[in-house]
């Protein structure tokens, strides 16, 4: 396929994706209260890490359901942990919500959230949430490969279906991924090297060296290079599943899900306080029906197809078994742990590194 034939049915593509794009809200969360007056404006404020469309049905659901009014700002995990940070002593958010947990665990190594164990947490399995109550998981999804089945046929190439087959010379600048400082679904891709290396930090690394010359760009959006495959501009993106799913329900049938064989990382998405929340008893509010059967089955008609952690909770038919594909052992707090190191090395020495 000629470049020219790729930019022109890009075009075309990107007429069609723009109802899926995700837009990142800019603002910033609006001051009620202030900090330490110990009231309550009745509000929360949320920063918000699943997809816009599923931010904006879960804080209206809960406003509806509660009479509690939300409001959120969309925000990558690596960016709502800068902001979070940002916040400290004066906090512009009250609640954290979605977005993989390791996250969630380098904020609370930071001080930067409040523990609570909600008495509804009581129904979510102990491997979806902290012990202390610094999170709790809200849903679960799988890191995959989305391929354009058309791109790769041109290529004589099928969907991979392992990470050696990302390093196929014939994926040169043909691969999309996010960048693991700002976006949780590349820090899952790295973490998952990092355990399928038996806990071999150097040599994750060097994986995602031998991957570097076949990565078109890195994203700041993990959602991102679902858009990108679909309309063309690379043959496979190394996202979270569901992320595939929702953008062939867009309109594009000619993506295909598939799983490495050696194993794959998981996101657990979570929920949690965040210290000096203005608004706490609203936030706890928030958490509490967070965790919710109501609360969980919301994604599905958002076209977002995670795992929900209540076992009470209905699943959509389009949310893959977590029990058919083959996981690694992902351990939120240790990846929390290591995630600004990991992440600063993999920025320093593969990310800046010229492509051959």
């Amino acid at each position: 396929m000629t470049k020219g034939r790729r930019a022109r049915r890009g075009a075309a593509w990107t007429t069609a994706l723009t109802a899926l794009a995700v837009a990142v809200a800019s603002g910033c969360a609006r001051d009620t209260v202030q900090a330490g007056s110990g009231q309550d404006g009745g509000v929360v404020h949320v920063a918000c890490g699943a997809t816009e469309e599923w931010c904006a049905a879960t804080t209206e659901r809960f406003a509806e359901t509660t009479g509690v009014q939300a409001d959120f700002v969309r925000l990558s995990s690596g960016e709502a942990l800068a902001r979070i940070q940002a916040g400290k002593g004066n906090a512009e958010f009250d609640v954290w919500y979605g977005g993989p947990a390791d996250g969630y665990a380098a904020a609370g190594d930071q001080g930067l959230l409040e523990p609570y164990v909600s008495e509804n947490a009581a129904a979510i399995p102990a491997k979806y949430k902290d012990v202390s109550g610094l999170w709790t998981g809200v849903y679960v999804g799988a890191l995959g490969f989305c391929s354009n089945k058309e791109l790769l046929r041109e290529k004589g190439l099928d969907a991979p279906r392992s990470w050696a087959d990302l390093l196929d010379p014939k994926l040169k600048k043909d691969i999309g991924i996010a960048h693991p400082s700002t976006s949780g679904t590349a820090y899952t891709a790295l973490w998952t090297q990092v355990r399928l290396a038996g806990g071999d930090e150097p040599k994750a690394l060097d994986y995602m060296r031998d991957l570097h010359p076949n990565v078109l760009q890195y994203t700041k959006s993990g959602a991102a290079p679902a858009q990108m495959t679909a309309r063309g501009e690379v043959a496979i993106g190394v996202i979270f599943s569901h992320d595939c799913i929702a953008t062939q329900e867009a309109g594009f049938p000619d993506l295909e899900v598939t799983f490495p064989s050696e194993g794959t990382g998981y996101e657990t998405g979570g929920v949690a306080l965040v210290e000096g929340a203005k608004n706490p008893d609203s936030a706890k509010k928030f958490v509490d029906w967070a965790l919710t059967p109501e609360a969980q089955e919301i994604g599905p008609s958002v076209k977002a197809y995670q795992f929900p952690t209540n076992p009470d909770a209905k699943v959509s038919d389009k949310v893959v078994d977590l029990a058919s594909i083959k996981v690694v052992d992902y351990d939120a707090a240790e990846a929390g742990a290591r995630k600004s190191a990991l992440t600063k090395w993999f920025d320093e020495e593969v990310a800046q590194a010229p492509k051959s």
